[in-house]
């Protein structure tokens, strides 16, 4: 099985399902500006990695399915991961998107907001392409899991950005926050791939269980590095989070320990010149060692609900694979 040949016929299946809007090139050029085909600086870059619907695809095969038949549902995946970045970016004032300027300081923010409505409802159609290859009833069942998915996505956005009105938030609170922001979509793709190929409710639930922790620990060690990361691998200043006020986990750690960090935090802005400093403050006061516990307790939960769906062949060991990649990443 090779990735390669999977990614080329996802790409083709987002490109079939976007040439909808071909009709009004300009509207069709925005689009295929964010998924990284055209403009300056496209490529593989500016495409992003596809995880969700790589995973997706790997967990059809790997429960006994045809993953071909499942393109349409994980064009479908992909397409809401991009609406929501698109009206993210608007939402954070993001001037960039993996390098390149965002579909909203190049189109500005009213055709940027319709952009992303559009890439919304393309998935919502990708979804209807499937009737030719499953029963009705497991197709019903797979549209109620994605926009179950899809209302979760949102819900982890309001947290996300209700709490920046907020000097601080509860550990509780942050872990909600991400379960829906990071870990709901990432579920839903692993969970809807083993419902597609038929598997048992058990092995499906199984790897339900699999994104949900995978999407948490991902998300965990991307607040690591974006404190600790070596800049050079990440390619993203390691004084970015706390100059921005990011909530990260080792910051809500931080904050509930009422140290020198949370007095320093709690006065207003952080200066990037006060980041290494205030860096190692929080490895000081627990922040990185709990982090690290707390990425570490994820991946576990990750691993065992992997284990326990059993993925068999090939894409197995790719999904084992790409499962230590993205758990034990630098960047």
């Amino acid at each position: 099985m090779k990735l390669s040949f999977i990614l080329q016929s996802l790409e083709s299946e987002l490109q079939r399902q976007i040439a909808r809007l071909e009709g009004l090139s300009a509207f069709h050029e925005m689009l295929t500006y964010h998924m990284g085909w055209s403009g300056d600086g496209a490529g593989a870059q500016a495409q992003g990695k596809r995880i969700r619907p790589l995973l997706l695809l790997l967990t059809v095969s790997a429960c006994g399915g045809e993953w071909q038949k499942a393109l349409p549902l994980a064009a479908a995946v992909e397409l809401v991961h991009n609406f929501s970045l698109i009206h993210d970016d608007i939402q954070d004032r993001s001037p960039l998107r993996r390098g390149r300027p965002t579909v909203w300081s190049q189109w500005g923010i009213a055709q940027a907001i319709n952009a992303g409505d559009a890439m919304f409802i393309l998935a919502q159609l990708a979804l209807l392409d499937l009737g030719p290859s499953l029963p009705p009833q497991r197709v019903l069942r797979l549209s109620e899991i994605f926009q179950q998915a899809c209302l979760e996505l949102t819900r982890g956005q309001f947290l996300d950005l209700s709490y920046e009105s907020r000097t601080e938030i509860g550990l509780d609170e942050y872990w909600r926050m991400i379960a829906g922001k990071t870990a709901a979509l990432l579920s839903a793709a692993t969970w809807m791939g083993a419902i597609f190929a038929g598997a048992e409710e058990e092995i499906a639930d199984a790897y339900r269980e699999y994104g949900h922790y995978l999407g948490l620990a991902f998300q965990v060690q991307d607040d690591y590095l974006g404190i600790w990361g070596d800049e050079a691998i990440t390619g993203k200043s390691a004084a970015s989070d706390l100059v921005s006020g990011k909530k990260s986990l080792p910051v809500v750690f931080a904050l509930a320990q009422e140290g020198p960090f949370a007095a320093r935090w709690r006065e207003g802005l952080i200066t990037p010149e006060e980041v290494p400093h205030l860096a190692e403050q929080l490895i000081r006061e627990g922040a990185q060692a709990y982090t690290r516990q707390a990425a570490d307790q994820m991946t576990d939960l990750a691993l065992q609900a992997l284990r326990r769906a059993d993925p068999q062949g090939e894409a197995g060991e790719e999904i084992y694979r790409l499962t230590r990649a993205l758990l034990q990443r630098e960047a």
